[in-house]
């Protein structure tokens, strides 16, 4: 039993219309997940670098960035990382985090992605997220 071409083209036509009602849903929950992801990453970063404090009494310059926390600085001999267990990832969008040290507005340090947009500012998912030390 064989299919004619407007039974096939029906089909055809409704498979194209779920796939635009659902394909939209799709990607916007997939964007909503990189920003999770990398607002856990930040986070996690956030505890190891606050490991790396704690055994050196400060946090990592900005030269030595967060691969401090994957291998030993020359000059640190009381190192006692690696504080996290893998390599530094990039963000979900493929850019590296930025850190600094010190932070803005008195913060010891500041460590941020650019969000979606990759650009400074923005809002919803392209907005910046940051994380920061409590202060001096």
């Amino acid at each position: 039993m064989g299919f004619t071409l407007l039974e096939l083209l029906v089909v055809m036509v409704i498979i194209g219309l779920l796939a635009s009602y659902v394909g939209p849903v799709l990607f916007g929950k997939v964007a909503v997940a990189e920003d999770r992801a990398t607002r856990n990453q930040l986070h996690a970063f956030e505890t190891a670098l606050g490991s790396y404090r704690l055994n050196l009494g400060r946090y990592p310059s900005t030269e030595q960035g967060l691969k401090a926390l994957v291998e030993r600085p020359a000059d640190e001999p009381k190192w006692a990382g690696p504080y996290l267990s893998k390599a530094v990832p990039m963000d979900a969008w493929g850019r590296p985090y930025m850190y600094r040290n010190p932070g803005d507005g008195g913060h010891e340090f500041a460590l941020e992605s650019l969000g979606k947009d990759g650009q400074v500012g923005g809002t919803d998912l392209d907005a910046d997220i940051s994380v920061w030390s409590a202060g001096r």
